[in-house]
């Protein structure tokens, strides 16, 4: 908008205000009724009336208008509020509340439409009677991306009895909700009263790994160490008690997000970045439910966001409100310059875990040697996502030279990537390139499993 333009258009305001917020339409009703009176009005003409049923037919809506214009409620009368949760995970069902109150004591027909935002499902304007009084009128919708969203109007068309004419209100309802990353994986572990967790209905360890540290006294199950039965327990309860053993706590935990382009790539609906933070808070989660420490860096071609390291649950609600607004740049990422910050931040040894994209693994040429030099003081875990068009060309069949062609490719990037992987692992790092539906799992797992051998 130039200039010039913005000078001219609070002159012209009030008409925006008319046409958008205060403006009177007419009904199908109206339009179908002078539709109608037409044929009567040419049936007049040549029966020799003249204009008489032109006039008396115009006349009659003209009565009718004034009258339903007279008696439809002002708009001060009809009052409109809605209820929205602070916070809401994505892709999940949200319930939406709004009260409509009439004062005006007659009923009137309403049309309302929310404001949604672009991000959340488009609906179809909610119609029905409003009697003098409240009522309550619910719909839902689902967020299709995170971030904060305002919520600022609602826009409400109202009719009388006789129905020929409606007025439509603008009315100011601003709120804001915040959309997280689904965190069902996250609150089904934390209210689980069990050692095991639950993602996507599997159990990851049936029962925490074996430690060094006393933990608590359970019941015993088949398949425990007869070591570790605490007989004088066993004695009090009368069954057989053992005590349960966890690995050293006070751990440090790194989980660095690679907010690049190629995390911007969707899978089945959704982004790597997505899937990726979803698996990341997961992680986060079980580490400091396990008493570690869990530290968190975000980054593309620069730093975005860090949180130091903290321990206790509270600290997952400030991880959580650091990057729950992530969102991937259309730019190439720079994991070694985020590697190099974190090794002059971070001191103490960690395991870090690093959530990005295989070919960013392979394109940076510098980051294998730099991952070797980093291992001495940190233990390093890479995540990649598994590429479904990659498997895919692979198990295709040669039905011509063409479909040869892209599968011998499809064949090289998949040797490339195991390659990448056993050069890592004999540098001892390790390497997870597993599908989108298993991460979760198998970050999990792993980080469970170096609990379980101290290697930290």
């Amino acid at each position: 908008m130039t200039t010039s333009s913005m000078r001219r258009w609070p002159r012209f305001r009030f008409l925006a205000r008319f046409f958008l917020d205060d403006f009177v339409l007419p009904t199908r009703r109206l339009i179908l009724l002078a539709l109608a009176g037409c044929p009567l009005a040419a049936a007049g003409y040549l029966l020799g009336w003249g204009y008489a049923a032109f006039w008396i037919v115009n006349g009659l809506l003209v009565i009718a208008s004034v009258i339903d214009l007279a008696t439809l409620p002002r708009r001060r009368e009809l009052i409109a509020s809605r209820e929205l949760p602070e916070q809401i995970d994505l892709g999940r069902a949200l319930s939406v509340c709004v009260r409509l109150e009439n004062r005006s004591g007659q009923i009137v027909w309403y049309e309302l439409l929310d404001d949604l935002p672009l991000s959340f499902e488009r609906l179809e304007p909610l119609a029905g009677a409003l009697p003098p009084g409240t009522i309550t009128v619910r719909y839902e919708t689902r967020a299709r991306e995170r971030g904060t969203y305002t919520w600022s109007h609602l826009y409400l068309r109202y009719r009388g009895n006789i129905g020929l004419w409606q007025k439509q209100a603008k009315l100011s309802c601003e709120q804001s909700v915040k959309v997280y990353p689904d965190l069902s994986a996250v609150r089904g572990y934390l209210n689980s009263l069990q050692e095991s967790l639950i993602v996507d209905g599997r159990k990851v360890m049936r029962r925490a790994r074996s430690g060094s540290e006393f933990h608590a006294i359970r019941d015993y199950v088949p398949d425990d160490d007869p070591r570790h039965i605490n007989w004088s327990a066993s004695a009090r309860t009368r069954r057989l008690m053992t005590n349960q053993y966890r690995p050293e706590q006070g751990k440090v935990v790194t989980i660095l997000l690679d907010c690049g382009r190629m995390m911007g790539v969707e899978l089945d609906g959704r982004t790597k970045l997505d899937l990726s933070l979803e698996a990341a808070l997961t992680l986060a989660a079980v580490a400091l439910r396990q008493g570690d420490q869990v530290a968190l860096l975000a980054f593309s071609h620069e730093i975005k966001v860090y949180v130091p390291p903290g321990r206790g649950l509270a600290h997952l609600h400030t991880l959580l409100e650091a990057v729950f607004d992530l969102q991937s740049d259309f730019v190439e990422s720079n994991p070694l310059q985020a590697l190099e910050y974190l090794h002059r931040q971070q001191k103490r040894r960690s395991l870090m875990v690093l959530f990005s994209d295989m070919e960013n693994y392979l394109l940076e040429d510098q980051l294998a040697a730099y991952l070797w030099r980093i291992r001495r003081s940190h233990l390093l875990l890479l995540l990649s996502l598994a590429d479904p068009l990659l498997h895919a060309w692979n198990r295709a069949e040669t039905t011509s030279s063409r479909l040869a062609y892209i599968k011998a490719l499809a064949q090289r990037f998949q040797l490339d990537r195991k390659a990448f992987q056993q050069n890592m692992i004999g540098a001892g790092i390790q390497v997870l390139d597993v599908p989108a539906d298993q991460l979760t799992l198998a970050v999990v797992n792993r980080y469970l499993e170096i609990k379980a051998r101290e290697a930290l």
